[in-house]
This record gives C-alpha cells, sequence and structure tokens, in this order.
C-alpha cells in the first residue's frame, strides 16, 4: 500500500470506505461524455489498471464490494471477483450522473462549451439545473443519500470497497464529508485513483484519510 493506513478498521463501529472510480474506457479516452446512459467496457489500459489495483490493495480484507450497475465498475473490480470468489453488490445509485443530450457525442467546440456553461451553473449554486434530457446534481445528491443508507446498512468493521464514477464520486464525496455539492469540484479524479475515508462511532461524516491516490498505478 502507498501509506501506513491501517487495513483494518481502527476502533469498534468504526467505518472505513475505500473509494475508486472505474477503470479507462475508449469513452474517457476520446473525451467523450459517458454518463449512466452509455453502458461502456474498460479497454485494455482499464483493465491493466484494475489488475494493478489488485495487486497493491488485494490483501485489504474487505467484506463487501458495492458497485453501480454500470459494467464498467464490474469490469474493474473483476480480479477480486477471480481471485477471491467476492460476490459485489450492485447499488443503482452509484450509478454516474445521467448526461443526458451531451452523452456519446464525440467532442466539439459545442460539447465543450456546453460543459463548461453547466459545469459553470453547479459552481454558482445552481444544482437543480440540467443538461436537457440529463440529472441535475441535487437529484444524483438525494439519490445517492439513499444508496449510502443501504451501504451503511452492512454490518462490518471491515473496510468496504465502492466502485463507481467520475462525476458522481465528486458528488458522493460531498456527501460523505458534507462538503457544500457546489463545490464537487474540489475533489479531484482519475482512472482508478483511490479515496480512503473513515467515520468512528461518535462522528456523523467521514474524514479523508487518503486523497486521489494514483501510486498503485506506477508499478
Amino acid at each position: 500500500m502507498d501509506s501506513n493506513y491501517p487495513q483494518n478498521s481502527t476502533s469498534k463501529g468504526t467505518k472505513t470506505i475505500y473509494l475508486i472510480r472505474h477503470g479507462q474506457t475508449d469513452f474517457n479516452k476520446l473525451g467523450i461524455v459517458q454518463g449512466c446512459g452509455v453502458d461502456s467496457s474498460l479497454n485494455e489500459t482499464g483493465q491493466e489498471q484494475a489488475e494493478l489495483f489488485y495487486r497493491a490493495y488485494g490483501d485489504v480484507p474487505f467484506e463487501f464490494i458495492f458497485v453501480s450497475s454500470l459494467k464498467r465498475t464490474h469490469q474493474t473490480i473483476q480480479p477480486f471477483v477471480s481471485a477471491k470468489g467476492f460476490t459485489p453488490t450492485i447499488v443503482q445509485g452509484l450509478d454516474e450522473i445521467n448526461w443526458g443530450t451531451m452523452e456519446g457525442v464525440a467532442p466539439s467546440e459545442e460539447s465543450t462549451r456546453q460543459f463548461q456553461e453547466i459545469v459553470a451553473a453547479w459552481r454558482a449554486g445552481e444544482l437543480e439545473r440540467a443538461v436537457d434530457g440529463g440529472e441535475a446534481p441535487i437529484a444524483l445528491y438525494r439519490r445517492q443519500q439513499n444508496a449510502l443508507r443501504q451501504i451503511e446498512q452492512a454490518e462490518t468493521e471491515q473496510p468496504m470497497l465502492i466502485c463507481m464514477h467520475g462525476r458522481a464520486m465528486r458528488s458522493f464525496l460531498c456527501l460523505l464529508t458534507n462538503h457544500p455539492l457546489q463545490n464537487m469540484d474540489d475533489f479531484q479524479h482519475d482512472n482508478v485513483c483511490l479515496y480512503v475515508l473513515e467515520k468512528t462511532a461518535t462522528e456523523e461524516h467521514y474524514s479523508i484519510k487518503i486523497h486521489n491516490s494514483k501510486s498503485h498505478l506506477n508499478r
């Protein structure tokens, strides 16, 4: 591992979450917005990233692995399934945001302008605004609240692994840490980056112990 962070929760009632983004897809490589409406597969680089993550963290005693309903998250944790026999729990609330008419569209000046405009609106606090046919951040956040309740019902003092998506991950980190949703872009992420978060029995929200680590990919 890339830190001295303990593999087991430190005390009774402590919850530890290892949170990763899925591996690279060809859509990521080409700069095409995927969203929840594009069920893409990992490319060769993404498969290598998934294997490297397993090599670094395969000995962490995860009891539960949670994934979205999209296959790129399933493929990212496949090394754990193959080697450890895990059956991941699908939580649809972890799905990527719906980018509406922007999904699957090749980058252009117009699509770039539209993307920058909507993200700027979200940063300005317009969290009920969405791309045409898409999902607003506040709607994403609300379904993630339900997803987190489902995840925290897992009775375990072992770390949990969650694999999800870029924009959704930023929103989820806001939820976990009680960070303002309009500031979700404060959380950087890359394919198969790692955040580790912890919440003790006396705390209401999680604190981040490892930020956007990619050291496991440099092997």
